[in-house]
């Protein structure tokens, strides 16, 4: 029996699910959703694309800050696809292969996001507990050794996932509870027991978004205690001003992350709407909100993205 639901999964496929109670009103939701892909693939690029033109942005700020872009502009277009295909055209049948990959990227991105915003509080605690030896602390070669470390740290670790997933047996319908693949919704699938994948999936939350929101509370604690030791106080507000943007970044976050994980386990009875609208939040805000918050808040990078423009204008 198990090796006949094997050798169906070539020809499985999964069906995912809009946005309950509000199916016939997909079209319209189309539009809010759109623009936040827009906003989310279009600002982080930006940011990303001003970062590597403008050389005045070549610090350990601005490298980490087009770091986290990167992950944000990964998340969202993991998720494009499969939501926009279900809001225009009610596309809900997906492959289950391209299911695994798409769960794959969606948690990879998310893990390495986890990471960057780890990396930005160590580089705000350098920043401010030794700025004269800042830049040589956080040199190029190191930086981008950091970055990848957080990749290949969140590849290996999500790589098991869709693995495991792969050779259990499954039963028909294969109907998941929201637009796009989550190891948390795939799990539920399998017509076998799921102990080692629940098991090695709760290791992984506590390995990387577990350790890396707990080490950044560490890196504030540190933080505030360097920023005590300052003797203006205009200084403890300059130094502490620098840290606004990613402590927003870090909220935006871990937020609703909290709040989709105490839901899960607290409200399992709430309507399916709540549970994806809080699903939805977690995946669409940071991408959409990150962007602003550091286009608003940090004045360089307003610089660098109207110095970008000048010079795409001027090569026409």
């Amino acid at each position: 029996m198990k090796a006949e639901s094997n050798e169906s999964l070539d020809f499985l496929s999964v069906f995912l699910t809009g946005i309950p109670g509000l199916e016939a009103q997909h079209g319209w939701l189309s539009i809010p959703f759109f623009t936040m892909y827009t906003v989310a693939i279009v600002g982080n690029s930006l940011i990303i694309a001003a970062v590597q033109a403008d050389r005045a942005l070549h610090e350990p700020m601005y490298l980490f800050l087009s770091m986290l872009a990167v992950t944000e502009v990964g998340v969202s277009v993991s998720t494009l696809p499969t939501v926009m295909g279900i809001l225009w055209f009610d596309v809900c049948r997906i492959d289950f292969d391209g299911c695994l990959a798409q769960m794959f990227f969606i948690h990879t991105f998310s893990g390495m996001e986890s990471g960057v915003l780890l990396a930005m509080s160590y580089d705000r605690f350098v920043a401010i507990y030794n700025p004269l030896r800042y830049t040589a602390i956080l040199t190029l070669p190191r930086i981008v050794s950091i970055g990848l470390v957080i990749t290949l740290e969140s590849v290996i670790l999500m790589a098991p996932l869709p693995v495991l997933l792969r050779l259990l047996p499954y039963c028909h319908p294969n109907i998941l509870s929201h637009s796009y693949c989550l190891h948390s919704d795939l799990i539920q699938l399998p017509c076998a027991g799921t102990k080692l994948s629940s098991i090695l999936g709760l290791a992984i939350v506590l390995a990387t978004f577990g350790l890396d929101s707990l080490l950044i509370v560490v890196s504030y604690m540190l933080i505030f205690y360097a920023v005590l030791g300052i003797a203006s106080g205009e200084g403890r507000w300059k130094a502490l001003n620098t840290c606004v943007s990613h402590i927003c970044a870090v909220l935006v976050y871990y937020v609703p992350m909290i709040g989709v994980s105490v839901m899960h386990r607290t409200a399992k009875h709430a309507s399916p709407l709540a549970h994806t609208l809080m699903s939805s939040i977690y995946l669409f805000v940071p991408p959409v909100l990150n962007p602003v918050i550091y286009s608003v808040k940090t004045k360089s990078i307003q610089r660098g993205t109207v110095t970008l423009f000048f010079c795409q204008k001027a090569l026409f």
